[in-house]
Order: C-alpha cells, then sequence, then structure tokens
C-alpha cells in the first residue's frame, strides 16, 4: 500500500521535503506515486494538518 492524502492536504509540501523517496509531489495538494512510496511513514509524522496516514 501506499499513503494516503485526505482532503485535509493544504498543498504545503512539507511532506514532499521528508519524503525519502521522492514518491510525493504537491500540486493544489499533496499526490503519492503509488509505485515509488514505501511506506515509511516520514510524510505522516512531517504533516502538520494530519492529512496522511499509512496503511
Amino acid at each position: 500500500m501506499a499513503a494516503k492524502v485526505s482532503d485535509a492536504c493544504a498543498g504545503c509540501g512539507v511532506c514532499a521535503d521528508a519524503c525519502p523517496c521522492g514518491a510525493i509531489t504537491v500540486n493544489d495538494v499533496a499526490v503519492v506515486d503509488e509505485s515509488a512510496c514505501v511506506d515509511c511513514g516520514a510524510c505522516a509524522d512531517a504533516c502538520p494538518c494530519g492529512a496522511i496516514t499509512v496503511e
């Protein structure tokens, strides 16, 4: 599975900066590249909005 982004995402980009795999891009909101995500949880830990979960 890959990290999931909820509607609470503010598009700040903190998660993308925290991702060691470069699996997140931000346009208006964060988008996770499921093929690159390794479920490490760094993005969820960094998200100030609590908008990311790792399953």
